[in-house]
């Protein structure tokens, strides 16, 4: 296990040098002047602007900018935004306390949500508690989230007033009042978010047991008396459980970058708002640490995943 876990970083490393050269190039091609703002400015001339060019070195090129920025993010350096002029780590910093909050709460409660509902489905093939949950799963990952926010907005803001369809990014929670106010703000993109996720999960949970339900070694487990409850606990799940650490390995990574479409609709100062703010003005910066990190942790959760492989199931040798 040790060697095989040496071997994955060494391979690992390359990797995401291959990814970063990638987004890199990508992104140093793709249309878009990050200082075109400045061009409608007339206090600031065609030398000042050269000269703002020259100092975050847009003027090199691209594979002196690249090299560059390689040395400085390894250092823990990610560079200033063209747009704030704040470094990118602080603005990262900012946002990624309100992502977590909505986005990664969503998701536990989706994963609380769906392994019950899942294995139940399952377990109950065809009855009504799994047409019920199998209807309520399509429509939750069949329906867009932004159309479910709007719904929610319609419904839970505009008609019945219960909670804010504006997400207040200025509210700091000092008091109990104020948490409950943060709690109030972060209800409807916590639900949009945690039902298609829920959705998701349920029915890949619910094909992953059923196809162990079929296999030979239950028949014999229960024809040994076996009770049904002990063979789905000690067998059925941990077998089922390594197509859906799989997903969940490649769902974790997402938590990082937001909810982009949720983000927008309620208006959630989240990583995901701040990544289409900088495609749209160009912020090289942001966009690529941004991109980056998220390649990082795809590469970090497909290694963890493959580690938990052998603890679900032994006969995984590496």
């Amino acid at each position: 296990m040790g060697q095989y876990f040496i071997k994955r970083l060494l391979i690992a490393i390359p990797t995401l040098v291959v990814i970063s050269i990638i987004i890199f190039t990508i992104l140093a091609v793709a249309p878009g002047d990050p200082l075109g703002e400045f061009a409608s400015n007339p206090a600031i001339t065609a030398v000042v602007r050269e000269n703002i060019r020259k100092s975050f070195g847009l003027d090199r090129p691209v594979y002196i900018r690249y090299f560059k920025w390689l040395i400085s993010f390894v250092r823990g350096d990610m560079g200033y935004s063209f747009n704030s002029r704040s470094p990118v780590a602080q603005l990262l910093a900012q946002r990624l306390l309100t992502t977590f909050w909505i986005v990664g709460i969503a998701y536990f409660i989706g994963l609380l949500l769906a392994f019950p509902l899942g294995i139940i489905s399952a377990i109950k093939r065809y009855s009504i508690a799994d047409r019920l949950i199998t209807t309520i799963a399509f429509l939750g990952f069949s329906i867009p989230p932004f159309f479910t926010g709007l719904l929610f907005i319609i419904i839970f803001s505009v008609q019945l007033r219960w909670f804010p369809f504006i997400y207040n990014s200025t509210l700091q929670v000092t008091d109990w009042q104020s948490f409950l106010a943060q709690v109030r703000q972060s209800i409807m993109p916590i639900s949009v978010l945690a039902l298609y996720h829920a959705a998701i999960l349920m029915r890949f949970i619910r094909s992953a047991v059923l196809d162990e339900l079929k296999q030979e070694y239950v028949t014999t487990a229960l024809s040994k008396g076996l009770s049904k409850f002990a063979v789905i606990k000690n067998h059925v799940l941990r077998n089922a459980m390594i197509p859906v650490v799989t997903l969940i390995a490649l769902d974790i990574p997402a938590i990082f970058t937001g909810a982009l479409v949720t983000e927008q609709v309620f208006r959630v100062p989240g990583i995901g708002a701040l990544l289409i703010d900088s495609i749209y003005r160009s912020d090289t910066p942001v966009v690529m640490a941004i991109a980056f990190i998220y390649a990082i942790l795809i590469v970090l959760f497909n290694l963890i995943a493959d580690l938990v492989y052998a603890l679900l199931d032994p006969r995984v040798k590496y």
